[in-house]
């Protein structure tokens, strides 16, 4: 407990009508450590559904896939965001999703409002960016630095963590062993229904290309596909303004 709480002065307690009863602070704590363990950056921990934009996309343009407007795309793909939090807060095993679009069509934001979602509903979840994610498990082969962490234990908590969010799996140069890494978390994720969000600046029809056969299949098993379009970064847009 903090002992800087001016209820329980750190106890975690508080007496009323002398009865003693939890302290706020207790459940805000318990809070804290969910969003600490989620390694959800500190500035991704603010993002919510009502912060989502729809006007930084088109209401003109069309996406020649799906033949809407990319408003009418990024709506949709809102939509499914929350309907997968109500999903998943029913069934802990409802199928996951894959969001992909340019840098800079809000994929991440999107994907931190679902984590954000939940964790603020007792909900325990790995936010995890892969390309940092394959360098964590490259270092624990570093044998002149000292590991606190395992290759296993790296891999475990990727595999079986209730809810994982795969940030940037993106067109980088993926290598036999980078491949093997992501498949073995996949599969294990597919195997034990295990809900996963993706977030890939990959198209649909080149994820083999870069990811293989066998995890290309097992990630349009497990997640529903959704894509954003935007004329400008979005990122970009915001400087501007």
């Amino acid at each position: 407990m903090s002992e800087q709480c001016n209820l329980c002065a750190g106890r975690g307690l508080i007496i009323r009508d002398n009865e003693a009863e939890q302290c706020p602070c207790v459940k805000q704590r318990l809070v804290d450590n969910r969003f600490k363990a989620s390694q959800i950056p500190p500035k991704m921990s603010k993002h919510t559904f009502e912060g989502f934009q729809l006007t930084y996309y088109s209401d003109h343009k069309i996406d020649p896939v799906k033949k809407t407007s990319y408003r009418g795309s990024a709506s949709t793909t809102l939509q499914a965001a929350k309907n997968f939090v109500r999903s998943y807060l029913d069934d802990p095993h409802t199928p996951g999703l894959l969001f992909t679009g340019p840098v800079g069509s809000g994929k991440t934001f999107l994907a931190c409002c679902i984590a954000n979602t939940l964790l603020a509903k007792n909900k325990n979840l790995l936010f995890a960016v892969v390309p940092d994610l394959l360098d964590q498990i490259k270092a624990t082969y570093d044998t002149n630095r000292l590991n606190t962490v395992t290759e296993t234990q790296l891999l475990d908590t990727a595999r079986e963590v209730p809810l994982l969010i795969l940030d940037d799996l993106g067109a980088h140069n993926y290598t036999d062993w980078t491949r093997n890494k992501i498949y073995s978390i996949i599969n294990h994720r597919l195997n034990y229904l295990l809900p996963t969000i993706i977030t890939s600046n990959i198209n649909l029809e080149d994820l083999d290309e870069y990811l293989g056969e066998r995890t290309t299949s097992r990630i349009f098993q497990m997640c529903r596909p959704y894509r954003l379009l935007v004329d400008v970064d979005i990122r970009m847009q915001e400087a501007r303004r």
